[in-house]
C-alpha cells in the first residue's frame, strides 16, 4: 500500500506510541487524585502542558487539552461572549466544516456571521477584512493552512487587523501545527487549535491555546480538570503520545520541509511528461507535500476508487467529505473551472513516502486516466 492522505490523518509516531504504554498499563492513575499512585500521570500531564506550550511559544497555562480540532473549534466559536454590544463573527468561506458549521450553529442564535471571499489561490485578501470588520465585530476566524489546497494565510497580517479594531482572533491551525515554525505570542494570536492525529499523534486529542487575559465560557462543566475551563478525567496516556509527537515534529521540521519540497517537485516532473490536462489548486505559498490538481474532464471518485484498486490512497478533498461526491466548497469558492472542478484529486504527502512512491502514484495516475 501506498499511504498519500496524510492530510486526512496521520501515522502514529513510534516514540509517542511507546511513550503511551505505561499511561494504559502500569501508571493509569486518575492524575486528579492526591494519593502517590497518581503522582506520574499528574507529572506527566505537567510536563506535556509544557512541552506542547514551548513548541508553539505559549505559556504552559494557556494550554488546555480537548478531544481535537473540531472541539476546539466549536469551542472558540460558541464559547467566546457574543450577547453584549459586539456580535458579529467574521470568517472565510473555505474554512472546515469545523468553524463553519459551527458558525452555521450561531446564526441560528442570532449572532451574524460574514463569509469573506478568497482569491483564485485561496487566500483571504487582507484588505478583504478591512472591506468587513467594524467595531460591532467580536471574533474573527481564519484557518493558518487550508486543509485541501494548502494555503498559507496571511495571518499576522489580518490578527492585525482584527485587534486594531478591538476584536478577538482565532485560527484553525488543524494543518500547521507540526509542520509550520508557529509562535503564537510574536503572531499575538488570541486562540488557535490544534489536533494530534495531523502531526503523528494519537487521534481523539487535541489542544486549544488561549492567550491569557482573553474572556472564553467553560467548554464543558464538571470535575474542574483544565482549570475548569474543559472538566473531564484527561487521557493522560493521547496526551503524553502528543506532547512527543508535536516535539519530533517540530525538531524535524527543517529536514522534513525539505523532503517534503523535494518529493512534491517529482511528482510535478513527472505529471508535466504526461499529456494531461489539469489545473494545480492553491498559492505558492502552501504547505509542502500538500498537492491539490484538477484534471479536464476527469471523476475525482473514479480516480480515487481506481487508484485504491491499486493499493493507492489518495482523497478527493477533506476526508470529513469522503461520502458527499459534490464539489467542495473550496474548489468552488477558488472558481475552479466547471470542466475542471469534479476531476479534483488531494494527493498529500508525508515525510514517510518516498521517491519511488511518488513515481508509483504518477505513473498509476497517467495509466488510469489514458484508459478512460
Amino acid at each position: 500500500m501506498i499511504y498519500a492522505d496524510n492530510a486526512a490523518t496521520t501515522m502514529l509516531d513510534f516514540e509517542a506510541f511507546e511513550a503511551m504504554k505505561p499511561y494504559l498499563l502500569n501508571n493509569y492513575g486518575n492524575a486528579s487524585q492526591a494519593y502517590s499512585f497518581s503522582r506520574p500521570a499528574k507529572k506527566a500531564l505537567r510536563q506535556s502542558r509544557e512541552i506542547i506550550a514551548a513548541c508553539i511559544g505559549a505559556f504552559p497555562e494557556e494550554i488546555y487539552f480537548t478531544s481535537g480540532g473540531t472541539e476546539s473549534n466549536n469551542w472558540v466559536i460558541k464559547g467566546v461572549p457574543f450577547f453584549d454590544s459586539r456580535q458579529v463573527i467574521i470568517t472565510s468561506s473555505v474554512e472546515h466544516h469545523a468553524v463553519l458549521h459551527a458558525c452555521n450553529s450561531m446564526e441560528r442564535l442570532e449572532v451574524p456571521v460574514i463569509y469573506m471571499p478568497v482569491d483564485k489561490k485561496g487566500v483571504v485578501l487582507p484588505q478583504t477584512l478591512e472591506e468587513v470588520i467594524t467595531s460591532q465585530t467580536k471574533l474573527v476566524s481564519v484557518m493558518m493552512v487550508n486543509n485541501e489546497i494548502g494555503t498559507i494565510e496571511p495571518i499576522e497580517a489580518l490578527c492585525r487587523i482584527t485587534h486594531e479594531h478591538g476584536a478577538l482572533f482565532h485560527t484553525d491551525a488543524v494543518q500547521a501545527v507540526g509542520h509550520l515554525s508557529i509562535n503564537v505570542h510574536e503572531l499575538d494570536i488570541d486562540m488557535l487549535s490544534a489536533s494530534a492525529h495531523k502531526f503523528n499523534g494519537p487521534k481523539g486529542i487535541g489542544f486549544l491555546y488561549v492567550k491569557k487575559g482573553v474572556k472564553i465560557n467553560a467548554f464543558l462543566d464538571g470535575g474542574n480538570q483544565e482549570s475548569g475551563m474543559r472538566s473531564g478525567t484527561e487521557n493522560i496516556a493521547s496526551i503524553v503520545a502528543m506532547a512527543v509527537a508535536l516535539k519530533n515534529n517540530c525538531d524535524g521540521m527543517k529536514k522534513n520541509r525539505e523532503i517534503l519540497e523535494k518529493l512534491e517537485k517529482m511528482f510535478f516532473c513527472q505529471l508535466q511528461k504526461a499529456e494531461i490536462d489539469y489545473i494545480p489548486n492553491g498559492s505558492r505559498n502552501h504547505i509542502p507535500g500538500n498537492i491539490s490538481i484538477s484534471i479536464k474532464d476527469a471523476e475525482g471518485e473514479m480516480l480515487l476508487h481506481r487508484l485504491d484498486l491499486k493499493g493507492i490512497c489518495i482523497s478527493t478533498g477533506s476526508a470529513c467529505n469522503s461520502k458527499n461526491t459534490q464539489v467542495s466548497h473550496v474548489i468552488k469558492a477558488i472558481g475552479v473551472p466547471e470542466e475542471y472542478e469534479k476531476g479534483t484529486i488531494r494527493i498529500s504527502l508525508s515525510k514517510d513516502n518516498t521517491e519511488q512512491e511518488v513515481i508509483t502514484i504518477v505513473n498509476t495516475l497517467i495509466e488510469i486516466l489514458g484508459s478512460r
